[in-house]
């Protein structure tokens, strides 16, 4: 996960309203709380709903197409995030690939790029250790929880890399990293957006945006941009359109993105998924050609 900030986990409580509605908690549309509720902020309530399972939602959920989430479809995102953060399609080539890339959130490790300073990875190592007590990188977590939040190396340098690399050769470890992806970031991305009335194409919109940002809500985390979309353009679950929302979402994470790293091109928005959008493609379906990077990709 490439951004500044510290990945927020805990459960937002949920504040019983009567009847729970299935349009964007901040949308304009939704109706007011009942006098002396208080809710919570609208990007808490947006996050509490990609991760916390309520009837409403999940009967809501239930009924769709699986969209993002079929095996294929999966398989295909995994390919574009690899793409975008490791310049490869064979995203299971990944899970050793360690490296400090300067950009601010020291050691970026993994399939989806776990950072030692933005939490992730910390709570990888942590949950993997709760089952395998002496896996190699479980000597490191005193050090990964003194440098969370920060791109320092203090307590991880020499050996932390090399233990990576190891540990990447248990399936177990393997296992664990497919986990936490989708833990953190693919099923919520895809729980939210379906919740949203976004198709397959949005799905991954979503889960790629989470990847970059952070599913956060802070000011530069996914819910921050989800929320900057919903004051210019209704999701479909409020009754606007897919092209016109997914594009007002990408133009805003467009700018995040060149505001966070400006040194940097915008090819995950430019020359993929903004490609994919104006050929209609929100269904994702392949074959699909894109550029990332100035490198060419296409899969059949």
């Amino acid at each position: 996960m490439k951004r500044a900030g510290v990945l927020l986990l805990a459960a937002v409580p949920v504040i019983a309203t009567g009847v729970y509605f299935v349009m964007p908690a901040d949308s304009a549309d939704t109706p007011p709380a009942p006098p002396g509720a208080t809710a919570p902020p609208a990007r808490e309530h947006a996050k509490d709903r990609a991760e916390q399972e309520r009837d409403e939602d999940d009967s809501v959920v239930a009924g769709l197409p699986p969209g993002l989430a079929s095996p294929a479809k999966k398989e295909l995102a995994q390919q574009l995030v690899a793409s975008a953060e490791h310049a490869t399609t064979d995203w299971r080539t990944t899970y050793g690939v360690i490296a400090d890339e300067g950009d601010g959130c020291g050691y970026t490790a993994g399939i989806v790029g776990f950072c030692s300073g933005t939490h992730d990875l910390l709570l990888l190592v942590e949950s993997y250790t709760e089952d395998h007590p002496d896996n190699g990188l479980a000597s490191y977590l005193p050090a990964l929880r003194e440098v969370d939040g920060s791109d320092s190396h203090e307590g991880l340098d020499p050996g932390f890399p090399a233990a990576w690399k190891a540990e990447a050769e248990v399936p177990a470890f393997r296992e664990a990293q497919e986990a936490e992806r989708d833990r953190i970031y693919f099923d919520p991305a895809v729980r939210l957006a379906k919740l949203d009335g976004l198709g397959t194409l949005g799905q991954f919109v979503y889960f790629d945006a989470m990847v970059f940002h952070g599913p956060d809500t802070d000011a530069d985390g996914f819910y921050a941009l989800r929320e900057r979309t919903l004051k210019q353009a209704k999701t479909p679950a409020a009754g606007g359109t897919e092209e016109t929302y997914l594009n007002a979402f990408l133009d805003i994470r467009r700018e995040a993105m060149l505001t966070r790293y400006p040194e940097h091109d915008a090819s995950r928005v430019d020359t993929a998924q903004r490609r994919f959008l104006e050929a209609g493609n929100l269904g994702l379906e392949t074959p699909l050609a894109w550029e990332m990077y100035g490198e060419s990709y296409k899969l059949p």
